[in-house]
């Protein structure tokens, strides 16, 4: 059976196997920025899963770009060499592409972990100063963050760049841009988080002026043989927030300065959740990537609690994203790519250590699949 979401898909000099994408998670389980074997474990199992595409977590640029003490970074040797290292695998072994994002989280830096609360780290409890657009703290009881000079903005731009030569070094396929989620980016494209009175604040194109003067560093060394995307929050859901209309005029300009793909999410610059009922539900942000790709033209990828094959499968066959990207989902199943193959009729990736679990190779062993596969 052809399925849409099995299909093989080419963004610029790269062709993809299959339109099922791993998005970055982070893990917060690396030390002084270099990822170890939890990493080489946690990415590894996704590059034989049967997916085209493996993103890793959200990677600073500079040490007080990290979200918290345990985040990756690459911008040292050591930490060069430890995802070499993750590379390597998947050159060997991987059915999968690499890729990576890189990030400054700005503001919401310097934060415990997740399963320890999460909350903004003191500077006796190893934290560090954070920076942003403008000092405005992301929550009460949050550090205010310095507001970024020029010569900050310089650093950071040619910080990217300089984790952008050491991925393409390393062999990293995909370069993803992290734009959303209320990082340094996001920071400066979102009124909540920028109030400058300067050529960096008040309108869009005053706002995305940053995050562009990145991305076109970037885009200048990054070959083109490679893929260049960059995430977005399409919406902050809440005023005075950036809105989808302004995501789009964004994208636009992106596409046009030479971005591959958007990579779509939303929220993140309000510590408060969003309205009940907006950040819930399978596909949830699905919209969102359907109204970019259809006013921009340029490739998108969904994400948002997509764990059905046949959800999947639906987007794409319908337009609504080029890609989808799977993260919790893919916690809870990391073989889900091939799972969702024998739900749809299709044939996915196994590398030859895995080939004889197929259900075909263990007849009557998958009854839920035994219609799918002789209909």
């Amino acid at each position: 059976m052809s399925t849409k979401l099995f299909s093989s898909f080419k963004i610029g000099g790269l062709e993809f196997i299959n339109r099922i994408v791993i998005a970055p998670m982070c893990q917060y389980s690396a030390t002084n920025g270099v990822p170890n074997d939890w990493h080489l474990m946690h990415l590894g199992q996704f590059s034989v899963s049967g997916a085209s595409l493996v993103i890793a977590e959200a990677t600073a640029v500079e040490s007080i770009g990290r979200i918290s003490p345990g985040c990756t970074g690459l911008h040292n040797d050591e930490q060069e060499e430890a995802f070499a290292r993750i590379v390597r695998f998947f050159e060997t072994f991987g059915v999968a592409k690499p890729g990576i994002q890189l990030a400054h989280a700005g503001r919401k830096a310097s934060t415990d972990f997740p399963w320890q609360g999460g909350k903004p780290l003191n500077p006796g409890e190893k934290g560090w100063e954070t920076i942003g657009p403008s000092p405005i703290p992301f929550d009460d009881n949050w550090h205010s963050p310095d507001e970024m000079t020029r010569d900050d903005m310089g650093r950071i731009r040619d910080a990217f760049v300089g984790s952008a030569i050491r991925a393409d070094r390393i062999g990293f396929q995909v370069l993803e841009l992290h734009g959303a989620h209320g990082y340094l980016m996001s920071q400066f494209l979102s009124p909540i988080a920028n109030n400058r009175q300067d050529e960096y604040g008040g309108s869009l194109e005053n706002r995305m002026r940053f995050p562009l003067e990145v991305f076109d560093a970037v885009r200048a060394i990054w070959p083109e043989r490679k893929v260049l995307g960059v995430r977005l929050s399409a919406t902050d859901y809440e005023k005075p927030g950036i809105t989808l209309e302004e995501t789009v005029q964004v994208a636009v300009v992106l596409k046009d300065r030479g971005c591959d793909f958007i990579d779509v999410s939303s929220g993140g610059n309000l510590a408060r959740r969003p309205p009940v009922g907006t950040t819930t539900g399978p596909g949830y942000q699905v919209s969102f990537a359907e109204a970019i790709k259809r006013e921009s033209g340029i490739t998108t990828m969904a994400v948002g609690m997509i764990r059905d094959p046949h959800l999947a499968e639906e987007l794409v066959v319908s337009g609504k994203a080029d890609l989808v990207a799977l993260a919790r989902g893919v916690l809870y199943d990391p073989h889900w790519p091939m799972h969702a193959a024998e739900a749809l009729g299709a044939e996915a990736a196994y590398p030859k250590q895995y080939a004889r679990s197929r259900p075909s190779m263990w007849p009557k062993a998958f009854p839920e699949f035994d219609k799918v596969m002789t209909s």
